[in-house]
């Protein structure tokens, strides 16, 4: 007679055994994701194949298969989808030159995501925006200033972008190597920045040098980090529609980059190839066209209504619809769609997930890591509390939600405005007023004049919102149709800060609230403090009091450079860098990329010079702060490349973030690899290192050249 618990145990063991023979094998976590996704493309019909190839992803009901919506946002914070963290604006986030910090904003993003998700889920609800495919980051370099969308990127350098976009993408999808905790996608594939106007039309001409070494460069990094989805553009590539292309999607990001993830289209792009490029006559052709040349998914719907046709008239085959259906499902797999939520290991994550006291404390440093000083000749900063007891701060954009959030941004009941910020830092005994003070077009009436007139300092904030440039439509008061039309400040805000000036005698602190290059020297004269705030998120106005009082000295520095003019740049339509960015472009600036002034000061000398190895170069500096504050410098490395057609004329190559106590000093050490060197060989079609004197320069921006050394590659 067997033992009462042996035979408890067969029996459970038999209901287990049993309930396993009747899941099916895609539902069956314990399986290799191949086996579960062949298994469910060998049930479903063709029809619901085809059903699940667009954004909106039809429910199998038989299957047990619920709807999905793939369009989910998440720039710099989870977007459009209620409560959620609101971090800098991604321009901002550059400026901070703090990947680790960006890594870990990113994870808190997604930590945000899933316990939105799991919320939803309990409650039967898969609602757009609160998925967790999320389409950013946006790694376009951003090559020309007019570009409204550029606030979205992570400025002009390839290295810079692909080093931030990296830690974005590694910090949204996680660590768990069988588990996506989100998708993350690298957009727009490929040369996308603009103009907006003519975005869904454009073919964007360029050499096959600067396809490589500029617009693919953060691409093909992303890639290797792993990146789940890439985005197709709206454009045209050399004459071939992006989503469509067979150099940009079979040849360079599967054939040769060997890409794992999905591709997804832009919202409409291949209803754009059908009505606007007008390069295939029917749609059937479209779909037929983008598949075969590997895309996976429709933000739109010609997939899904014309993939059948496309079949019945011989473009494409069953097996065509299969090898893109299950780039899709795998990623559904790994993010744990078909799985028991017990098996999730981010199961845990539900209100307390959301926006709390970390997070907030996050977005905060991030902030204030993220704004540049641009002027303090007088070191009017930071301020003494002790020393001024009068504020007044005005300003269009001092109580502007729109100008702490940016574009593509999530809500919240707890952003902190810049009066609230500066209010919240002083104690009581503190009087501060605020005046709007100018509006965005009145050259000639103004508020706040005469009490700025008495108080012992006045803090101005002037500049954008997301409503004068952006995403077209969006920006829909930009005259540009949402790209800026000039690098200058609003007329009425020029005037307004002359006649602030005018009267009063005591500091004036003017913070501009931007997505890109302004032209600052038209209010230079009239300030004894500037500093560009970006769109810093919803701790913009904590940040801010931060930096202004001296909590934290700013170390943002420019991932954009500063022009003087759009006269001193090639016509905007023009996709060719000849002229463009720090890289290319020899004329005076207002500004330098990598530009951004201290409350304290830094000194370097070499502890050991460059030396080629086998595969690298490696050296080490000395960094010592001896200011009178505690600080973060940004160690920048330029490398300058040997006098043969073509070079740029610099390129940042590697780049350090340390915090230094007043007089401490630190040994930074610096590594580049060789095969960061190469350069696209137009003969060869393939990438060369070439051999001979290469310049190291160590500096806090593109101008500077604290460090020099000269290296021979042979």
């Amino acid at each position: 007679m067997l033992h009462k618990s042996i035979i408890t145990l067969c029996f459970v063991a038999t209901v287990f055994l049993a309930a396993a023979q009747n899941q099916p094998a895609f539902r069956n976590a314990s399986l290799p994701v191949e086996t579960r996704i062949n298994d469910l493309l060998q049930q479903l019909t063709l029809e619901e194949k085809i059903s699940l190839l667009g954004n909106e992803s039809k429910a199998v009901p038989r299957l047990g298969i619920t709807a999905y919506n793939w369009w989910n946002e998440a720039l710099h914070g989870v977007a459009r989808a209620g409560n959620a963290t609101i971090f800098p604006q991604a321009i901002g986030m550059a400026a901070s030159f703090d990947n680790a910090l960006l890594k870990e904003c990113a994870a808190t993003i997604s930590t945000e995501a899933r316990a939105k998700y799991n919320l939803g889920a309990k409650k039967g609800e898969h609602l757009q925006y609160m998925g967790l495919t999320f389409w950013s980051p946006n790694i376009n370099i951003f090559r020309d200033p007019r570009w409204g969308r550029g606030q979205e990127t992570y400025g002009e350098d390839p290295f810079l972008t692909a080093t931030m976009g990296t830690a974005f993408v590694t910090g949204l999808q996680g660590d768990d190597p069988l588990h996506l905790k989100a998708a993350a996608c690298a957009k727009h594939y490929a040369v996308h920045s603009g103009p907006e106007a003519g975005r869904h039309s454009f073919n964007a001409l360029v050499s096959e040098k600067d396809l490589r070494e500029t617009y693919l460069y953060a691409f093909k990094k992303l890639v290797d980090a792993k990146v789940e989805a890439v985005m197709c553009a709206y454009n045209r590539v050399n004459d071939e529609p992006c989503c469509t292309s067979e150099t940009l999607l079979h040849n360079i990001l599967h054939k040769e980059w060997n890409f794992q993830g999905h591709v997804v289209t832009d919202c409409g792009a291949l209803n754009d190839i059908y009505t606007r490029h007008k390069t295939y006559p029917t749609r059937p052709e479209v779909a037929a066209a983008a598949i075969k040349a590997g895309l996976d998914l429709e933000c739109g719907n010609v997939l899904q209504a014309d993939v059948k046709k496309a079949v019945d008239e011989k473009l494409l085959t069953q097996t065509d619809v299969d090898n893109a259906l299950a780039q899709i499902l795998k990623t559904q797999m790994k993010l744990g769609f078909f799985d028991d939520s017990s098996l999730s290991p981010y199961k845990n994550f539900g209100d307390d997930s959301i926006a709390n006291n970390y997070h907030r404390a996050l977005a905060r440093s991030m902030a204030a890591e993220s704004m540049v000083l641009l002027k303090n000749d007088k070191q009017v900063l930071p301020l003494d509390k002790n020393k001024y007891h009068q504020i007044m701060i005005v300003g269009p954009n001092a109580t502007s939600a729109d100008a702490l959030m940016g574009n593509y941004h999530g809500v919240t009941g707890k952003a902190v405005n810049f009066v609230e910020g500066i209010t919240n830092a002083v104690d009581a005994a503190t009087r501060i007023e605020y005046d709007m003070g100018c509006n965005y077009e009145d050259t000639t009436h103004f508020g706040g004049i005469w009490a700025a007139g008495n108080a012992e300092v006045t803090i101005a904030v002037v500049g954008f919102t997301p409503v004068y440039e952006g995403e077209e439509g969006d920006a829909f008061l930009a005259k540009g149709g949402g790209d800026r039309k000039d690098f200058s400040l609003p007329a009425a805000h020029i005037a307004y800060l002359k006649a602030l000036r005018k009267a009063t005698k005591t500091p004036l602190i003017v913070v501009i609230t931007s997505g890109s290059a302004v032209d600052v020297s038209a209010i230079k004269d009239y300030a004894d403090a500037i500093i560009l705030a970006w769109y810093p998120g919803e701790e913009g106005g904590n940040a801010l009091a931060d930096i202004l009082f001296g909590k934290v000295s700013p170390s943002g520095h420019l991932p954009v450079t500063f022009y003087n003019s759009f006269n001193d740049l090639p016509d905007y339509s023009s996709y060719a860098m000849k002229g463009r960015t720090y890289r290319y472009f020899n004329g005076q600036v207002q500004y330098p990329f990598g530009f951004g002034l201290s409350y304290t000061s830094f000194d370097y000398t070499w502890a050991n010079k460059p030396v080629v190895n086998k595969d690298s170069i490696s050296f080490s500096v000395n960094i010592k702060n001896t200011g009178k504050y505690n600080g973060d410098d940004v160690a920048q490395v330029y490398v300058s490349y040997p006098q043969l057609p073509g070079m740029p004329l610099k390129e940042l190559k590697t780049f350090k973030k340390i915090n230094l106590a007043v007089n401490e000093e630190k040994t930074v050490q610096f590594t580049i690899a060789l095969s960061e060197l190469q350069k696209w060989d137009d003969e060869k079609n393939a990438w060369k290192l070439n051999k001979g004197d290469y310049t190291i320069t160590v500096g806090e921006n593109a101008a500077d050249a604290k460090l020099t050394s000269a290296v021979s590659v042979k």
